[in-house]
């Protein structure tokens, strides 16, 4: 059955202002990427060439008209293998744009936070991430809803003030 939610890309096209993302879980479902770099495969950062990805020259295009685009990721330490390797390849999503912030689980406590991860766009409009147990997406949910929206809204914006720039968060 397709999906009735607006893309990724349509979503973030009509964004004016700012785009933010929230992601709570310590591992998502595997990717090629992720087992290559299991497996000791490097990104070689000097080809960009080599890594850069339409999701990248969407960010970089979508910063150059003037939104800006955070996303904040709360951790359980030590670190999972997977936000292990989210943390390497995150160098990608700075490099087209992106303003990337870690917060440990530990410093989280006193937060309101909403059940799963989310994009709210422009403050107004929430895409909400519905994963399986294995991390896999289930489906995503769009909604306008004030209270959901205030919720989340407010918990990306106390968990970005706690958390750490990732240039200076350390594995």
């Amino acid at each position: 059955m397709p999906s009735s939610v607006p893309g990724f890309g349509e979503l973030l096209g009509q964004c004016r202002t700012s785009a933010v993302h929230l992601e709570l879980r310590d591992s998502y479902a595997t990717t090629e990427r992720f087992d290559a770099w299991q497996r000791g495969e490097r990104v070689n950062w000097a080809d960009r060439q080599s890594w850069w990805h339409p999701y990248d020259q969407l960010i970089a295009d979508t910063v150059a008209r003037g939104v800006m685009i955070r996303r904040a990721r709360i951790v359980s330490e030590p670190v999972s293998a997977y936000i292990r390797w989210e943390h390497y390849v995150t160098h990608a999503n700075v490099t087209a744009g992106e303003q990337v912030r870690w917060l440990p689980r530990r410093l989280a406590g006193g937060i309101a936070l909403p059940a799963n991860d989310f994009w709210a766009f422009d403050g107004s409009l929430l895409r909400v991430h519905h994963f399986s147990g294995d991390g896999a997406v289930v489906e995503d949910e769009i909604t306008e809803d004030p209270a959901t929206l205030g919720l989340c809204v407010a918990a990306f914006e106390s968990v970005w003030e706690r958390a750490v720039p990732h240039e200076a968060y350390k594995i």
